[in-house]
């Protein structure tokens, strides 16, 4: 995970800020543990209400140390229509099936532009490490090998479907198919309450 650039409230409203969709379906949120405590431990945690002032304008979280700045973007514009978003999930014997669309021309592109490049991250194992992404992307970076994806475009939106036989993998499949669920329907709430749950755990 990317270093922070120095000064604790820059570390808080990263830690913050942002969603991180970055993942094989669409999306993620949050350090893993060991990065976020590493950055708000020495003395700062005690400061973390007094200083999560939010940047919903400039969304620095959704930066990456091997992110580029059209996948931020992407991510950004998704984060600020993410009620334009709709989405089903079906979860299989070994993986899962999403359909995701949305009603903004400019969204839907973006969003299909996000599902293509990411699955092709994480074939790659070229993972983007974005702020404040999911651990449970972790997975899919170290083990893209096992993993069959078929993306289309449709009428319904664009259907994903990703299996693999192995059985963590399609567990954590189908926990981040839940975890995209819940950022297109509440955008930044879920984010923000999935941060503080990990930063109380």
């Amino acid at each position: 995970m990317a270093k922070l650039q120095a000064g604790v409230g820059f570390k808080l409203k990263v830690a913050l800020a942002g969603l991180a969709v970055v993942a094989v379906v669409g999306g993620a949120y949050a350090f893993s543990n060991g990065a976020i405590l590493s950055h708000l431990m020495g003395g700062v945690h005690h400061t973390l209400h007094a200083h999560a002032e939010h940047d919903e304008e400039n969304m620095p979280g959704l930066q990456g140390k091997n992110a580029t700045p059209e996948e931020s973007a992407e991510l950004a514009l998704m984060f600020r229509k993410f009620e334009t978003l709709s989405r089903t999930v079906t979860n299989l014997s070994d993986g899962i099936r999403t359909v995701t669309k949305s009603s903004d021309e400019q969204v839907m592109d973006a969003l299909v532009s996000h599902v293509v490049g990411m699955v092709g991250r994480v074939k790659a194992g070229d993972d983007p490490e974005i702020f404040i992404q999911s651990p449970t992307l972790d997975i899919f970076f170290a083990r893209g090998d096992r993993i069959v994806s078929q993306i289309d475009v449709t009428e319904e939106g664009i259907v994903v479907v990703q299996t693999s036989q192995d059985p963590e993998v399609v567990l954590a499949l189908q926990v981040h198919a839940a975890e995209v669920s819940d950022l297109s329907a509440r955008g930044m709430q879920a984010v923000h309450e999935a941060m503080m749950a990990r930063l109380a755990n």
